[in-house]
């Protein structure tokens, strides 16, 4: 029988993690202020960590917490409390890529799962079975396998297997990558990438030195290390039948809408598929739904046997709606839903309202009144990010919703 694998999210701060739950998330990934691959994310403090887990173990659901860089001597000296630190809050398991931070935390808190990073680049079985011998729980496989490799270590190997389904992928092996030390002298493999790949490069022909000619595909220009995201979301059934424990989502840095509404989108995905795998028919919505986050063009990666070259993507991200605002209450005494707007919001325009449970489209804000402080401010027919905001309604509106709306073309 096929096993119903996790579905594991990111949250780069305490209100994804709310959200990802809220959207159907069974597990959490996280960083702490150190040994995090993303170091430039808000990022959780120990106190943070302790909140956090409360919260996840209060939902019923499990709390990662990365600790995946590769680290130098240097970094070992505080390595010990934090992993006490961290046992002590009570989290799930920790990520990790370097053997020498393996081996702190099985010394430190030998109870403490441990599930091996994407970063260790493992592609066979017989790696999977090494860092079981270390003390592994879990193996994140690298993200250069097809699905029939994937299939083939899932099930013939003594421990848990998890992909990554969704997210930005790297131009390096795995995600270990130089180019960010060598220009920027920020280590990205310890944590403060400076994301070189995405800067825009000029073509010089080696005896002509000082011509710099610009490549262009179009008129945004060409990008020449840029990745196309992963998206795996038209191929569950494939998925399934690899015998995973664990799809993850990437996106530590990304937006509370994008976490939220990827989310959603792989939690109705699976469920219907273990609802009924004989007459499993995806949702054109949530092929919809994909295209209304910001994204690169959208690839399987490696899942369906790619070549490289054809992961390549030469443009900036694209989307087709801003993420406005989050219902953060409602105010029953003056019928006003309230709003924390993230960016501008308009009764001119049309939004949707996206809600764990519902999506409605097409909403037009009647009138809004500001929260500001500001008692003259009153009816506002615009409201910019850091407002907070009522909007008239009979009834609350959903919690958590997300409130967005069509870029304009």
């Amino acid at each position: 029988m096929v096993k119903k694998p996790e579905i594991l999210s990111p949250a780069g701060n305490m209100e994804r993690l709310k959200y990802a739950i809220a959207y159907g998330a069974d597990a959490v990934y996280i960083g702490g202020r150190d040994f995090s691959l993303r170091s430039k994310a808000s990022n959780f403090s120990v106190s943070d960590i302790n909140k956090a887990a409360q919260v996840t173990h209060n939902a019923g659901r499990k709390l990662y917490v990365t600790l995946n860089i590769f680290a130098r001597d240097s970094d070992l000296g505080k390595l010990e409390s934090y992993v006490s630190d961290l046992a002590e809050a009570g989290v799930d398991a920790v990520i990790v890529a370097d053997p020498g931070v393996l081996a702190t935390v099985k010394r430190v808190a030998p109870g403490l799962r441990i599930h091996v990073s994407t970063q260790a680049n493992v592609t066979n079985a017989a790696a999977v079975e090494f860092w079981a011998a270390q003390g592994a729980s879990r193996v994140v496989l690298a993200r250069e396998l097809s699905a029939k490799e994937i299939a083939a270590i899932a099930q013939n190997t003594g421990i848990e297997t998890e992909v990554f389904i969704h997210g930005a992928m790297c131009v390096s092996y795995s995600g270990r990558c130089l180019m960010s030390k060598f220009f920027a002298d920020r280590d990205g493999n310890r944590g403060d990438c400076a994301h070189s790949c995405r800067w825009k490069y000029y073509l010089v022909e080696e005896k002509r030195p000082g011509q710099y000619h610009e490549v262009q595909e179009d008129d945004k220009g060409i990008y020449f290390f840029n990745s196309k995201d992963l998206a795996l979301i038209g191929h569950i059934p494939e998925l399934m039948q690899c015998g995973l424990d664990s799809l993850k989502i990437e996106g530590r840095m990304k937006s509370t809408h994008y976490v939220a509404a990827v989310t959603k989108i792989y939690r109705q995905a699976i469920d219907r598929y273990f609802n009924d795998p004989e007459n499993y028919e995806p949702d054109p919505e949530w092929f919809e739904e994909i295209e209304k986050i910001s994204h690169r063009e959208y690839s399987t990666g490696f899942f369906l046997g790619n070549k490289g070259e054809e992961i390549l993507d030469y443009s900036r991200y694209e989307k087709s709606h801003d993420f406005v605002g989050l219902v953060d209450g409602y105010d029953e005494e003056k019928g006003l839903v309230t709003v924390s707007v993230r960016n501008k919001l308009s009764i001119a325009e049309p939004i949707e309202i996206l809600s764990p449970d519902n999506l409605v489209k097409d909403y037009y804000i009647p009138k809004m009144i500001s929260f500001n402080g500001d008692a003259k401010l009153g009816q506002i027919e615009v409201a910019h990010a850091g407002f907070r905001v009522g909007i008239p309604s009979p009834e609350p509106w959903p919690k958590f919703a997300i409130l967005r709306r069509r870029v304009a073309n």
